[in-house]
C-alpha cells in the first residue's frame, strides 16, 4: 500500500500500529500541535487502515465535540481518501453510522458528539474495538473516560488529536505528561509537518494569530492564557462608519438588569461586518434598572428603519426573548460557549471579517479591559468588562458561524410597529 506525499511524522501517525513499527506496542496515540499541521488527516487515515486491516465485524467510535463538527472537520476530507484506498464507505445519517468494507472485511463506525456532561450517557453499554476522538480537549472528561472504558475488545487502541489548551488542562496532565505510563505514543505537529501547506499559507496563519492564540495554534504550545484577551487589537485605529449602501443588518444583545446590558448593530458591506452603533446601559452607573419593555424600546431605536435579519440574544434572557418575539422580531438564542466563541471572534477580528467602528465607545473601552483570569486554574476570562464582549461573541458565533462563512438566518420581515 503506497502512501505518497506525506511527511515522516504523518506517516508515523498512520503506521504506528504496524508489525514492523517501533511504536507497535503502544496502546494509544495523541497527535497535538499547530493548526493546519496535517495531524487530523494522517491520524484519521491511520485509524481506518488499522481498523480495517486488524478487525472484521467490529464496532468503532468516532467522536467530535458535535457530530456536525466531526463530519465537517474529519469525515468530509477523509472519506475521499478512504475510497481512493479501495474502501467502500456507506453513511447512514439517521443511525449516525458508517459501514466500511475493505479487503473482504466490514466494520461499523458510530458517530458521537461529546459537547457536554450529558454526552457520557450516550456511549454507555457499547463495546468498541477502538475509538478516535477529534479535538479531545473540547470534550468533558466524563465523556472521554467513558469512551475509553468502552474499548474492551482484545487489541483495541485509542486515537486522540487536539490543538493545545492551557498546561493545567486535565488531558495534558493525564495523556501527554503521562504518555509513557499510559503506553501512549505522543506526536507533536507543527505546520512544517504538513507538506501540502505552501510557505505563503504558513505565513498567513502566522499573521492571523497573536498572543496566546499564536502560541497555541501556530507554535502548538500548551501555554497559559494571560493578559488582554484580544491583545492584538488597537482601539486607536477604529475607523469611522463607512458610507452605504449596506447589504444586511443584525443586532446582538447581552442582557443585564443589575449588570450592564449591551446591544450591537452590525451591518454588512463588501463582505465585511461593521459594528456601526451600539446601546449600552449600566444600571449601577445610572442609578436605576430598565424593564424589558424599555430595553425593547432601546432596541427599536437602535434598529431605526433598517431591516434587521435577526436579533441574537443572550440565552439566559428568557423574559426579554419573549418580549421581542411578541413584538415580531426574528430572534435566536445565542451560542454561549465562551472559549470557542473567543477563538472565533479573535479570528474574525484579526482577519478583518468584523470591524469595530469608532462610535462604539463602550465596545472599544471593554476591548482594553477584557482579560484572562490567571487565578482560575483553567482557561477563563474575568467576569468584568465583558458585556459588549459577550454580544460581539454572540454575533460572531451566530452569524459568521463555525466556518466563518455563510449565514445561519433567513430574512424575516418584522411586524408589530
Amino acid at each position: 500500500m503506497e502512501l505518497d506525499g506525506f511527511s515522516p511524522k504523518q506517516l508515523r501517525a498512520m503506521t504506528w500500529w504496524m508489525p514492523r513499527s517501533p511504536d507497535r506496542d503502544c496502546e494509544a496515540i495523541v497527535c497535538d500541535g499547530a493548526v493546519r499541521s496535517g495531524k487530523t488527516l494522517s491520524m484519521g487515515l491511520g485509524f481506518f487502515l488499522w481498523a480495517m486491516c486488524r478487525f472484521d465485524g467490529r464496532q468503532f467510535g468516532l467522536c467530535g465535540k458535535t457530530m456536525g463538527s466531526l463530519r465537517r472537520n474529519v469525515l468530509q476530507e477523509l472519506t475521499p481518501w478512504l475510497e481512493m484506498l479501495g474502501m467502500q464507505v456507506t453513511e447512514r445519517y439517521s443511525e449516525h453510522l458508517l459501514r466500511v468494507r475493505f479487503a473482504g472485511r466490514e466494520n461499523r463506525f458510530y458517530v458521537f458528539g461529546g459537547r457536554d456532561e450529558s454526552a457520557a450517557g450516550l456511549i454507555q453499554g457499547i463495546t468498541f474495538a477502538g475509538i478516535l476522538m477529534d479535538e479531545v480537549v473540547l470534550m468533558p472528561r466524563s465523556f472521554v473516560e467513558q469512551a475509553c472504558a468502552r474499548c474492551s475488545v482484545a487489541g483495541s487502541r485509542l486515537w486522540f488529536n487536539c490543538n493545545p489548551e492551557g498546561p493545567q488542562h486535565w488531558f495534558y496532565r493525564e495523556w501527554i505528561k503521562g504518555a509513557r505510563r499510559k503506553k501512549c505514543l505522543h506526536l507533536h505537529f507543527t505546520m512544517e509537518d504538513n507538506p501540502s501547506l505552501t510557505p505563503e499559507i504558513r505565513r498567513r496563519y502566522r499573521r492571523l494569530y497573536s498572543g496566546v492564540f499564536y502560541r497555541r495554534f501556530v507554535l502548538g504550545l500548551w501555554t497559559a492564557a494571560e493578559g488582554r484577551v484580544y491583545d492584538f487589537f488597537d482601539t486607536a485605529k477604529a475607523p469611522p462608519v463607512p458610507e452605504g449602501p449596506w447589504e444586511q443588518w443584525y443586532i446582538s444583545c447581552d442582557y443585564g438588569t443589575v449588570n450592564p446590558a449591551s446591544f450591537g448593530l452590525w451591518g454588512r458591506k463588501g463582505g465585511v461586518w461593521y459594528r456601526t452603533e451600539e446601546f449600552y446601559f449600566d444600571s449601577r452607573r445610572e442609578g436605576r434598572q430598565m424593564t424589558d419593555a424599555e430595553y425593547a424600546q432601546a432596541l427599536r431605536e437602535l434598529a431605526g428603519q433598517r431591516r434587521i435579519e435577526e436579533v441574537i440574544v443572550d440565552p439566559s434572557a428568557a423574559g426579554f426573548l419573549g418580549v421581542l418575539r411578541r413584538e415580531g422580531w426574528n430572534v435566536r438564542k445565542a451560542d454561549n460557549d465562551v472559549l470557542a466563541g473567543i477563538r472565533r471572534t479573535a479570528d474574525a477580528l484579526k482577519s478583518g471579517k468584523i470591524v469595530i467602528c469608532d462610535r462604539c465607545t463602550d465596545c472599544l473601552r471593554e476591548m482594553e479591559l477584557y482579560v484572562w483570569d490567571t487565578k482560575a486554574g483553567h482557561d477563563r476570562v474575568k467576569k468584568e468588562h465583558d458585556h459588549a464582549m459577550d454580544d460581539m461573541r454572540y454575533f460572531v458565533t451566530g452569524v459568521l458561524g463555525t466556518d466563518g462563512g455563510g449565514f445561519a438566518a433567513r430574512s424575516v420581515a418584522r411586524t408589530g410597529y
